[in-house]
């Protein structure tokens, strides 16, 4: 069995992909072999961007929950305020401030997994247009020669692929007159 190319998915994405081939004693071989754990690379990534997106989900959830108990604990502070019970006006309003302690704690956590999720998403993307340029050379398309580029058949980009040139392709219509 022949030693791996990559141990993480940082090297994929660094990677320099003629290099490697240059040094292969069988650059066909090595490319299926780089083909391959680019594949399983980007499964999973695919895999921790989806799960760090639901990670981000939950906490919004969460957030969500915690911000209608904030109405109900002012509601009943109010109510006791109300039936001139003060004591338990004060007891409600300091859940209210635990609830929004809590919430603020949240929305820390909110942001970090949104952080992660957009550098999960970023990478997989990154790994996907390695696949992709690795893929072109298999073909027997040159990987960073334009006009081998342009004349072949793009690479089919996955499905929930982060690539989206259509709004890009509506600015330079723009931007040339068309």
């Amino acid at each position: 069995m022949t030693m791996p190319y990559f141990s993480r998915l940082t090297d994929i994405v660094t990677c320099n992909l003629t290099l490697l081939l240059k040094e292969s004693e069988n650059p066909q071989e090595a490319l299926e072999q780089i083909i391959r754990e680019m594949k399983d690379g980007v499964a999973g990534a695919h895999r921790s961007a989806a799960t760090a997106a639901r990670n981000l989900e939950k906490i919004e959830a969460e957030i969500a929950e915690q911000k209608s108990q904030i109405d109900g604990w002012m509601t009943r502070a109010k109510a006791h305020l109300e039936r001139n019970d003060e004591n338990q006006a004060r007891l409600a309003l300091m859940r209210k401030k635990e609830v929004e302690a809590l919430i603020a704690g949240l929305e820390q956590q909110r942001g970090a997994a949104a952080a992660t999720c957009r550098h999960l998403q970023t990478t997989q993307a990154a790994l996907e247009a390695r696949l992709h340029d690795a893929e072109r050379r298999r073909a027997g398309l040159p990987g960073d020669d334009e006009a081998g580029l342009l004349k072949s058949s793009p690479v089919e980009v996955s499905a929930g692929s982060t690539w989206n040139v259509d709004d890009e392709l509506a600015a330079l219509k723009k931007e040339v007159g068309k």
